[in-house]
């Protein structure tokens, strides 16, 4: 009895612990999943907890279930929509990538350590993918709006990279202890069944999840719970069908995450909440497996294969697979630094332990310490990196409460709430002059704790709170006539799309007369400027691409799909569509 109380006690600590540490990491910007690792080191048999863990069976089992989750939650982020952008690109650099990546890895580490060939490939392997809680993590925590086409290739080849990394790992454990001679046709044919499995069971097994929610009542409160054991039962059925159970969670969280489900904002709130507590179960659990003198002795060559793996071999792996979708240069430039690492080769490090592989903890500390400095460099410094090659673009939205409204056979409503700031621009205005976007509907004001009466003949306050009913499409919209710009000033509006905004059908040759623009590889005379854009950028345009055409610069603004809505106009800089 005093045990578990005891246990429950230093659990309930480590969490309020971590979830703490998450207002410090915020202000030095560290990594929040690098302050989860060292809360777990300290915790750790040397440091000052002194709790010794070295179950590495359950440690498998604890991070293989909380990587599940976390995918699952990713996919539900992942808007259908980035596949235009994003799915090609990234399914290539999440097998394709993985093998140049292992390779380029493996044989360096052969040759510098004069290891044995399979050895050194067996460290590629463990640390050759990306790692979807450190990417997802990241990318949000760091409030970045990166253009799509960067950040749907990111998110979705994190998401599905860690078939060929877990495959590539146990072919080549099997080898070592000789159970394959190589990796030959029965290996290939056991690679593509279990991709095929997981991408089948996860688009039929969503659906199917999808379909049960919508069709099934129960209490609000039980249909998160609902969608979690749904995507775990996904997970350990395809598993054990030989298929990928986390291409397949990945996918059916995606499923989900792009149907009308009932209770879906509960749905997405849970997870989220259940994404972070995987992430704090997981990372303190590897930071507890660790024994920090141990990685003293291997601190020199360990930090040459995380230099060989974040300066050549990621950036080589981009290169070759992104070379036939013409990405920018900045976009690839930053695709390769942002190559984390995280749990995932922790975990793989864990496979050599269990399989009885000589030297197998070698492999695991390797593995250990290149997340670390995979963390400490590239994790602090995606957001410096991200501005610094101008991928980042004007928030969406910066609405401060945001309630999806349940309403069966209508088009999609939110309820969403601002605080007015002393700089909004609809300070001291009427309401009823207020040009609030088509199908927006303010609902109330509160001011002082106190609903206000007459809302429509009001006087806008500071402090006051504003309750819209709006569909979601028009959220920026709406942003533009309650919030103030804020951040870097390159990216205010005005500054980033230009003060003119044409419309993306706006015929091409009419815009030419208009003003007096000789526009290169001009199509038919009825050509829209969406469809010219669409063309330069082979059909991949994104908000904030840029095109030059004479004086003037043509910024994407909005889309639809793959239809651009509004383009903004400027006078050129020196820009063109390469940037």
């Amino acid at each position: 009895m005093e045990l578990t109380n005891q246990i429950i006690l230093i659990g309930g600590l480590l969490f309020l612990l971590s979830i703490l540490a998450s207002v410090i990491s915020s202000r030095i910007g560290a990594p929040l999943l690098l302050v989860f690792l060292v809360i777990g080191m300290l915790v750790g048999e040397e440091g000052p907890g002194g709790v010794r863990f070295d179950d590495f069976q359950s440690a498998h089992l604890i991070g293989s279930m909380a990587l599940a989750v976390i995918l699952f939650d990713g996919g539900l982020r992942t808007r259908v929509e980035t596949f235009r952008v994003g799915l090609r690109p990234a399914v290539t650099l999440a097998t394709l990538g993985v093998v140049i990546t292992v390779l380029a890895t493996g044989f360096f580490v052969s040759w510098a350590f004069g290891l044995p060939l399979l050895v050194g490939l067996l460290i590629g392997a463990i640390i050759g993918s990306t790692d979807a809680a450190a990417v997802f993590s990241l990318l949000h925590s760091h409030g970045l709006e990166l253009k799509q086409r960067t950040s749907a290739t990111l998110e979705i080849e994190s998401g599905s990279n860690d078939p060929m990394a877990i495959f590539l790992t146990i072919a080549l454990v099997e080898i070592i202890m000789g159970q394959h001679a190589s990796i030959g046709a029965g290996l290939l044919v056991e690679f593509v069944t279990q991709i095929g499995v997981g991408a089948l069971a996860g688009l039929g097994g969503g659906l199917a999840l999808a379909l049960l929610i919508n069709r099934i009542g129960l209490t609000p409160g039980l249909y998160p719970l609902l969608a979690l054991a749904g995507g775990l039962l996904l997970f350990g059925a395809t598993s054990v069908a030989n298929g990928s159970g986390f291409l397949a969670v990945y996918l059916a969280g995606v499923i989900l995450g792009n149907r009308r489900l009932q209770s879906a904002q509960n749905i997405r709130r849970f997870h989220d909440g259940m994404a972070w507590l995987s992430q704090i179960v997981m990372f303190l659990m590897l930071g507890l497996l660790i024994t920090p003198s141990n990685l003293i002795a291997i601190a020199p060559q360990a930090l040459l294969i995380a230099a060989m793996l974040i300066l050549v071999a990621r950036p080589l792996a981009v290169v070759i697979c992104l070379l036939p979708f013409r990405f920018p240069w900045r976009d690839q430039a930053f695709i390769s630094w942002v190559g984390l690492r995280g749990a995932v080769p922790i975990l793989l490090g864990l496979f050599p332990l269990m399989a009885g592989v000589d030297n197998a903890f070698l492999y695991f500390n390797v593995a250990f310490f290149v997340v670390l400095i995979s963390l400490v460099v590239q994790g602090w410094t995606i957001a410096p990196v991200a501005r610094l090659l101008q991928l980042d673009v004007p928030p969406r939205s910066r609405v401060v409460h945001r309630m999806e409204l349940d309403l069966p056979g209508q088009v999609e409503y939110e309820l969403v709430g601002y605080t007015l700031e002393s700089d909004s621009p609809a300070l001291y205005k009427m309401v009823n002059r207020l040009q609030l976007p088509d199908s927006v509907r303010l609902l109330a004001i509160i001011r002082d704790g106190n609903p206000v009466a007459e809302p429509g003949t009001e006087i806008l306050q500071d402090s006051d709170y504003l309750y819209l009913l709006t569909p979601p499409e028009r959220l920026p919209e709406l942003d533009r006539v309650l919030v103030a710009d804020h951040g870097p000033a390159r990216l205010e509006e005005t500054r980033f799309f230009g003060e003119f905004v044409l419309n993306g059908d706006v015929p091409l040759a009419a815009l030419a007369n208009t003003y007096e623009l000789d526009i290169p590889e001009r199509g038919d005379e009825d050509e829209s400027l969406s469809d010219y854009l669409q063309r330069l950028f082979k059909n991949r345009a994104v908000v904030g691409d840029r095109v030059k055409v004479n004086h003037m610069e043509f910024v994407v603004r909005a889309m639809e799909g793959q239809r651009i809505t509004q383009v903004g106009m400027k006078l050129a800089r020196q820009h063109n569509k390469d940037n």
